[in-house]
């Protein structure tokens, strides 16, 4: 086509984003990106193609980091790489340093968004270079809640449980992380503290929302809160086991509407057929 391809090279810079492994993109154990010799070898080839216009680099070494130490480190690895593409004679104009600032779900105290800022800015110290960030969770995460109501109650012989109808295809983050999500009763109690675990009505000994949480005493019918689930949470629900994914309802003050309608089953198995050499 005789069009010049504008490209940024993804660099793993090696750094631990001391954070949980599965969400750790920044090592070079990880699938992510390409190492900083390798990044300088693709740099010098594509220097020299003709419809190649190298325009950035790109960098993104986690999720939930709850430091500024490990954006810091990866930003150093970076302007070392620029310092020796300009030495080749090769100038970036964009810098991605992806996203990955983490939330408070429990008890972390991630770094507020001036102190990120600042450690970016004081550590770039170059205007020519377009900054780019993807801050995702750090926006919407604690802007989500997941309501459910409780089923009923089970007392085993070794712990109590209190199922719910939400589940881990509503809500994959505990299961998949052990991650955790403060869970509140909608309507204030001034009850007893109970430790069950909360559980879903899927049939998976994983299907669980907390394990061993201290949570006011609630009944059968209760609406519960599971806090944080704006990011990573519609987003990685599922239909397993057959079920529906749920509303998503927008609040603004007294205001609220439906953003996003209940799937029902006829969604199920919409774009499903019975195929042709099968006899009725």
């Amino acid at each position: 086509m005789k069009k010049k391809a504008p490209v940024a090279i993804r660099v793993n810079p090696d750094v631990d984003p001391k954070t949980h492994p599965y969400i750790s993109t920044g090592l070079k154990k990880n699938k992510f990106g390409v190492d900083l010799e390798a990044a300088l070898n693709a740099y010098k080839m594509a220097s020299e193609l003709d419809y190649i216009e190298i325009v950035g680099i790109g960098c993104h070494i986690g999720s939930q980091i709850t430091e500024a130490e490990p954006f810091d480190n990866a930003l150093k690895s970076l302007k070392a790489l620029i310092h020796e593409l300009k030495q080749l004679g090769i100038t970036v104009r964009y810098l991605d340093m992806g996203g990955g600032l983490g939330i408070t779900y429990e008890n972390e105290t991630p770094p507020s968004l001036s102190e990120y800022a600042q450690a970016i800015i004081t550590e770039l110290d170059d205007p020519k270079i377009c900054l780019i960030l993807e801050p995702g969770r750090v926006l919407v995460g604690n802007a989500g809640i997941l309501v459910s109501r409780v089923l009923y109650r089970k007392s085993g012989s070794s712990k109590d449980f209190v199922i719910v109808d939400a589940g881990m295809n509503d809500l994959l983050r505990p299961t998949l992380y052990h991650a955790y999500h403060a869970i509140e009763p909608v309507q204030k109690k001034d009850s007893r503290l109970i430790v069950a675990d909360v559980v879903g009505p899927i049939c998976e000994s994983g299907d669980f929302l907390a394990v061993e949480r201290s949570i006011v005493d609630i009944a059968a019918g209760d609406l519960l809160a599971v806090m944080s689930t704006g990011a990573y949470g519609y987003v990685m629900s599922s239909n397993y086991c057959s079920r529906p994914r749920v509303a998503e309802i927008l609040v603004k003050g007294k205001q609220f509407d439906v953003v996003r309608q209940r799937e029902n089953y006829e969604d199920l198995i919409k774009g499903e057929s019975i195929p042709s050499f099968i006899d009725e």
